[in-house]
């Protein structure tokens, strides 16, 4: 693969090829301790994490999940959500942009135009980045329309907060054709047309590149449109790749709370004045509390890698079935890493005291991070699909999409 990407104001040299899961992992961790050296000054200041984001595209670890059958590793769910765990700790931010990425991804493994399927995992290989410009209308944004003009189409529409969007190479726009059916096209962020806007303005998560993508009737060649719908019609993995990635982000968020919360309350946090105890690492109380803690977060890890290998199934044997299975299980686990990245990095304040409030230190950007990201899908909502399951006999969605 030495194909140069050209997309950026600097050239990117071909990305490492990856070829074992613990060459994957060691990738994530050295970027990871990388990461975490700056990432305090980046949330305090909303410096866009551009270095290290090409950093992680020459790492590898974007071509991580292509199939086996496109020259990838094909990695297994359970290692990919790790790595972004691993990521997360460092700088979650970061391994949310990556989290996008390989949501994109797995909505590209699974349709119907091979043609773009080998462009997108040959450019997922050399280190380009991806992103989804969504094409649900809000408040704030416009359903995407696909219009037919001569021998291709033309993209209209306007789309907030898509994670990762000032970071693509290539922007996958899900929109309707004129059949009113969902469609996808993979564009060059650099496509005549692309308005791309920094506004993302959120309490945390504050470097994830989200932005506002406005399309003003960009071209769109007909060989370039990917017809989602007919690919639809069986159940699908694609909501569950994306929600157990998203996981992994949560509980990277968990460890960097616990891990700060451990080394404040060793070396700075003060016992209570009526405890009678000269250490608050000595507390038999926090003691307890920090054990608590670290135990959820063990549980959150396990239930991820549980449901990896249940998604690895459903991906390989995508009967109704496995995919019910694999996408309760991976919606459970989901719930809990969230719930303990809000909860560790609660705690820290709890333990630490007052003293870890100084806003020099920012660690409240760690509880900032868990907020912003759990606060896309409740745990509320996640404990509801459950539960509906087995109480109502009513299905998972099986086949999110944009």
């Amino acid at each position: 693969m030495g194909t140069v990407s050209q997309l950026h104001e600097r050239t990117r040299p071909p990305a490492r090829l990856i070829q074992s899961d613990d060459e994957a992992l060691e990738a994530a961790r050295s970027l990871a301790a990388d990461f975490a050296r700056l990432a305090s000054d980046r949330d305090i200041n909303r410096i866009l994490p551009d270095d290290e984001l090409e950093a992680l595209s020459q790492s590898g670890l974007l071509g991580v999940s292509v199939p086996s059958e496109y020259e990838g590793l094909d990695i297994s769910n359970a290692i990919l959500a790790e790595i972004i765990a691993i990521l997360a700790q460092g700088d979650p931010s970061i391994a949310e942009i990556s989290q996008s990425h390989f949501h994109v991804l797995e909505i590209l493994r699974l349709a119907d135009n091979e043609e773009q399927k080998q462009i997108a995992f040959a450019r997922a290989l050399t280190g380009d980045r991806m992103a989804g410009a969504f094409s649900a209308p809000t408040a704030i944004a416009q359903e995407t329309r696909l219009t037919a003009d001569g021998a291709g189409y033309r993209l209209g529409g306007r789309q907030a907060h898509s994670t990762g969007i000032l970071f693509a190479d290539w922007i996958a726009v899900f929109a309707r054709d004129p059949a009113d059916e969902r469609v996808l096209s993979l564009l060059p962020r650099r496509s005549e047309g692309i308005q791309l806007i920094d506004d993302w303005d959120g309490f945390g998560q504050r470097t994830n590149g989200g932005g506002t993508t406005i399309l003003h009737n960009v071209y769109v060649d007909a060989e370039a449109v990917i017809r989602l719908d007919n690919g639809l019609k069986q159940p699908t993995t694609i909501g569950a790749v994306g929600r157990i990635t998203r996981a992994g982000v949560d509980l990277g968020i968990a460890r960097a709370a616990f891990a700060a919360t451990v080394d404040f309350v060793r070396s700075n946090a003060q016992p209570r004045m009526d405890g009678g105890i000269r250490r608050a690492a000595d507390n038999p109380l926090t003691i307890a509390r920090i054990g608590e803690i670290a135990v959820r977060i063990e549980a959150a890890a396990a239930m991820i890698e549980r449901a990896g290998g249940k998604l690895d199934i459903a991906q390989i044997n995508a009967t109704e079935a496995h995919v019910i299975d694999a996408a309760l299980s991976v919606v459970g686990a989901s719930a809990l890493a969230a719930e303990i990245g809000i909860e560790a990095s609660t705690a820290l304040f709890e333990l630490a005291g007052t003293s870890s409030t100084r806003i020099g230190l920012n660690l409240d950007r760690h509880w900032r991070n868990a907020r912003a990201h759990a606060a896309r899908e409740p745990t509320s909502q996640k404990h509801h699909t459950v539960g509906n399951y087995h109480l109502n006999d009513i299905e998972p969605p099986k086949n999110e999409v944009p």
